[in-house]
């Protein structure tokens, strides 16, 4: 039997760490995989994992004049349209900095001279390896939209005020931009 505890500092910590016997996938799809795996539990007993891999995705955040850049989609797992920030999921080969910018361009037509990572997040981490990562775009530039094919959304600046008060109403629920405009308003104050 594996050792539950580990001494650090004077203090006792139970070794967290679950040992994967087995890989069963049981769904590889275009967007992501359903895995159903079998593990060893730290007290040695076998457990079952259900997991959802998916390539990551990127958001980006874009603030002028006192506005940050949103799009409303029809999300249909929710089957509810959201509010969200120019998003999308990386493609293989791709850098999350290239996806960062190419869904910022396609999405809302902006380039950004500049990126700045923020945060890299695990929106449910018990069942999806799924990372996302939050920029920030500097140095815009505004040109034409050109979304993917079969992707319909409707994008525009919100005033920083209007999206706190849709923050507290609840009308924005989407959680990479909640992190990513709650961090601006702890760290910018109202505007900039």
């Amino acid at each position: 039997m594996r050792q539950l505890f580990i001494l650090c500092k004077g203090l006792l910590f139970m070794d967290l760490e679950e040992k994967t016997l087995e890989e069963n996938y049981l769904y590889k799809g275009k967007i992501l995989n359903l895995k159903k795996d079998t593990v060893i539990l730290p007290d040695g007993k076998k457990s079952v994992r259900e997991v959802v891999e998916h390539s990551g995705g990127c958001a980006v955040m874009c603030v002028k004049d006192g506005k940050v850049f949103m799009v409303s989609q029809f999300r249909y797992p929710y089957k509810e349209v959201v509010l969200e920030l120019p998003a999308g999921k990386i493609n293989q080969g791709e850098s999350p900095e290239e996806t960062a910018k190419r869904e910022l361009e396609e999405e809302s037509g902006i380039t950004a001279g500049r990126m700045e990572k923020l945060f890299e997040i695990y929106p449910s981490p018990g069942y999806t390896a799924e990372k996302i990562y939050i920029y920030r775009a500097y140095d815009l530039i505004e040109g034409p939209v050109h979304t993917d094919e079969g992707e319909f959304l409707n994008g525009g600046w919100f005033d920083l005020e209007e999206v706190r008060t849709k923050i507290r109403s609840g009308e924005i629920k989407d959680a990479k931009t909640l992190v990513a405009i709650l961090d601006y308003f702890a760290n910018c104050g109202k505007a900039e």
